[in-house]
């Protein structure tokens, strides 16, 4: 037993070591040094040593440790607090730690945590029904999963067990997840570069060219591929929040209309509010076959995402065999779903997208005052709702002044496939008076990085 295990008695007491601290209302101070201490030395053996590395180039401090969270806020062991304007990527769009979906996935988890896998579990119908609510057009058929990239997945499955296609169209800056068939997706060679070959059946074309489309698939029907389905995010965000020109969405779907292929709309990161209306595809009078959804849907307190079909897309096929898409064990769990539900009320009561759109309106006004006042610095500012990217003149710039952020206890961060640009996506919670703040912080960092690099 002890060449596969560690000393079992060791690994106990430092188990009980760990759970005694979250139990902890009230950490010492040698606990907080401790815990610094062995998450740094962990983060560095045991998890990634780049991992890092690569946080200390968008802050000035990597051992601060996060330890609380509420509201806007969020906030380390020693009480450093932050105005939380990265938002998880998009996940806290209710805030941290929204009272109302807590006390919904608390009294879930005192009569049921998991499910049976066998018997009907009732939340998943109830959340289904939800989600075709508040979907737009004949959006119906629900399937629920853990990760974005894991709904991406079924999304490309979906597409291919419905129209019989094999071939993808989706475009350059792209990002819809790391998992093979979703980085096959991907827009940018970072990426994608490691893991070829993957999806080989995959044509990438420039974002907001509705043509390129329509000339890619003809390209293809004319040497006798069929094309499954054109993914596409209606706005693309790790690119640095790029908004494709109006009428490019119903330009797609109806050339995907045209050749029988399956429109899939991303909306992981637009949805659920984040731009203004519930999905972004309603402010463009589009309805997808498939869309995808996540980030926000848990509430920023479980993790869920899913897909949502039109009826059609459900063939026989799928009939048959509910489970041929995917079976993934904790998709739509009652946990899961229990914070979605709650989520959604919170969401429809509290007129989450319109508290979006107006401060989003606010904060991109005050931003754009700054990129007319420092133009050296910032290159452009992009954005609708609370989903905004500030592209600098250079990719050092743009650190440096996250780094100013930083030091100034504001959380942003870069986007993934645009380097020059930073994206600030709060919590529909946060107040004017915090958006001064971040403006007046902001300000101060732009200052900092104009004298430091003399722009």
């Amino acid at each position: 037993m002890g060449y596969f295990m560690k000393n079992k008695e060791q690994v106990v007491e430092e188990l009980n070591k760990v759970i005694r601290f979250i139990h902890s209302e009230e950490l010492t101070e040698e606990e907080k040094k401790e815990i610094t201490r062995e998450t740094v030395e962990y983060f560095d053996t045991y998890v990634s040593p780049g991992w890092l590395k690569y946080r200390k180039s968008v802050s000035t401090n990597a051992a601060v440790v996060e330890w609380k969270d509420y509201g806007a806020y969020c906030s380390g062991l020693y009480g450093e607090e932050f105005i939380d304007c990265l938002g998880g990527f998009g996940i806290y769009t209710c805030g941290h730690r929204n009272s109302e979906i807590i006390d919904t996935v608390k009294a879930q988890l005192n009569h049921q945590a998991l499910h049976s896998q066998e018997l009907l579990d009732p939340l998943r119908g109830y959340l289904a029904k939800a989600v075709a609510d508040i979907t737009p057009g004949d959006l119906e058929k629900c399937f629920f999963t853990n990760g974005g990239a894991e709904a991406v997945e079924m999304a490309l499955k979906l597409a291919r067990i419905a129209t019989g296609g094999r071939w993808f169209i989706s475009t350059v800056g792209a990002f819809h997840g790391k998992s093979m068939g979703a980085v096959s997706m991907a827009g940018k060679g970072t990426y994608r570069a490691p893991y070829t070959p993957m999806v080989q059946q995959v044509q990438h074309v420039e974002y907001g060219a509705a043509e390129d489309v329509r000339k890619a698939i003809r390209n293809l029907k004319a040497v006798g591929e069929k094309v499954a389905g054109v993914i596409l995010e209606p706005i693309q965000g790790e690119a640095g929040i790029i908004i494709p020109p109006k009428g490019y969405l119903k330009e797609v779907r109806e050339i995907c209309d045209e050749y029988g292929a399956a429109l899939i709309f991303d909306e992981i990161q637009t949805g659920m509010g984040r731009t203004g209306t519930m999905f972004r595809c309603e402010a463009e009078e589009v309805v997808p076959d498939i869309m995808t959804y996540g980030k926000a849907f848990g509430g920023g307190i479980m993790p869920i995402t899913g897909i949502i079909c039109r009826p059609h897309l459900w063939t026989e096929e799928l009939i048959d065999n509910p489970w041929l898409l995917g079976s993934p064990t904790f998709g739509g769990n009652p946990l899961a779903c229990s914070a979605a539900l709650a989520t959604i009320k919170y969401m429809l009561e509290n007129d989450v997208p319109g508290q979006c759109r107006e401060k989003g309106e606010y904060l991109i006004a005050g931003i754009k005052k700054l990129f007319e006042k420092y133009p050296t610095v910032i290159q452009d500012v992009r954005g609708i709702g609370l989903m905004i990217g500030l592209e600098f003149v250079t990719s050092d710039v743009g650190y440096s002044v996250a780094k100013g952020m930083f030091a100034r206890r504001v959380l942003t961060a870069g986007t993934l496939v645009n380097s020059k640009c930073i994206r600030f996506e709060p919590a529909a919670v946060i107040t004017y008076e915090d958006m001064d703040n971040i403006l007046v912080r902001l300000e101060e960092a732009v200052i900092d990085t104009k004298e430091e690099f003399k722009l």
